[in-house]
């Protein structure tokens, strides 16, 4: 084993502080999705674990989306607390402390956005911030610029524990691709729509086919109205053509060839409080799903 390391770390925090930023900048690939909105993330993204923003559900996804965050900070080897360090601490930050604490994990403490923060404000930042847990560790970082990236990632090596390889060298995350895609489509609907759809959609893709020189990816979007539908559809089919357009450029870059991409628009009513359709959004419960119908067509 030599001295190999391996672990799992989480990435926890408010809702926009900057967790998938960090997250894609570690990776050095983009496996999250990110946008200027809170809670795009949805799933825990494995290897590093990023979660869903901290926050007080309100609904059936908003619960299924905590629960993600406590599975993440079950037997971590390190936890990253990211927090904004221009945004005033506020209750949402204190119920991100006590979760880091009643996690009873080592937890580094990231002072992300520090691009945005006057230098002279940093230091009292940092103290006034070790007065309230003993961190391992208070990084400055950016993760937008990549400021502050390695020396979080010399942190991070030298307090996991000597393990073997979970993963393979190519390997950045333990998402199917077909996984991958439905949130990078779910990214561009968040981003070309701007309040108008902001958390009432959901992608599941529906078909997914590699051939040697092409994907081809056939995705349903789910709003919970009628009215969202028109909108996502836009007139004469103008922005799902944008949305499509933008998500095809950027899975090619991913899968590395050229892609087929076909969207449909689709309404589930309050899909968002019925708890069967939540749990069929969670990829671990669609790959599954997928395996089954395998085995009964073989």
């Amino acid at each position: 084993m030599g001295d190999f390391r391996s672990g799992f770390v989480t990435i926890v925090g408010r809702p926009n502080a900057g967790k998938s930023t960090l997250l894609n900048k570690l990776v050095g690939e983009k496996i999250a999705i990110v946008t200027h909105k809170a809670q795009t993330t949805r799933h825990r993204i494995q290897g590093i674990v990023d979660t869903p923003g901290i926050h007080k559900p309100d609904s059936q996804l908003g619960r299924r989306m905590m629960q993600e965050v406590y599975e993440a900070l079950e037997s971590r080897d390190l936890i990253l607390l990211i927090v904004d360090a221009g945004a005033k601490f506020g209750t949402g930050d204190q119920f991100a402390l006590d979760l880091v604490k009643r996690a009873a994990a080592p937890t580094i403490l990231l002072l992300n956005k520090i691009d945005l923060v006057e230098k002279s404000k940093l230091l009292p930042l940092i103290d006034s911030y070790r007065q309230l847990h003993d961190f391992e560790e208070v990084i400055p970082i950016s993760a937008r610029k990549g400021t502050g990236t390695e020396e979080l990632l010399d942190a991070v090596a030298g307090r996991l524990p000597r393990g073997p390889k979970y993963f393979a060298g190519d390997e950045i995350t333990d998402q199917p691709l077909r996984v991958l895609a439905a949130e990078i489509i779910r990214e561009k609907v968040l981003m070309h729509l701007g309040e108008e759809v902001p958390y009432a959609s959901a992608v599941v893709v529906e078909k997914y086919e590699e051939q040697p020189k092409l994907v081809r990816i056939s995705a349903a979007i789910y709003v919970e109205r009628d009215g969202q539908k028109a909108i996502v559809i836009g007139k004469g089919g103008s922005m799902l053509k944008k949305i499509g357009s933008s998500a095809r450029f950027e899975l090619e870059k991913l899968t590395g060839t050229k892609v087929f991409l076909e969207l449909f628009v689709k309404v589930a009513a309050d899909w968002r409080s019925s708890k069967r359709f939540v749990e069929e959004l969670d990829w671990r419960k669609q790959m599954e799903d997928l395996g089954q119908k395998s085995e009964t067509e073989d």
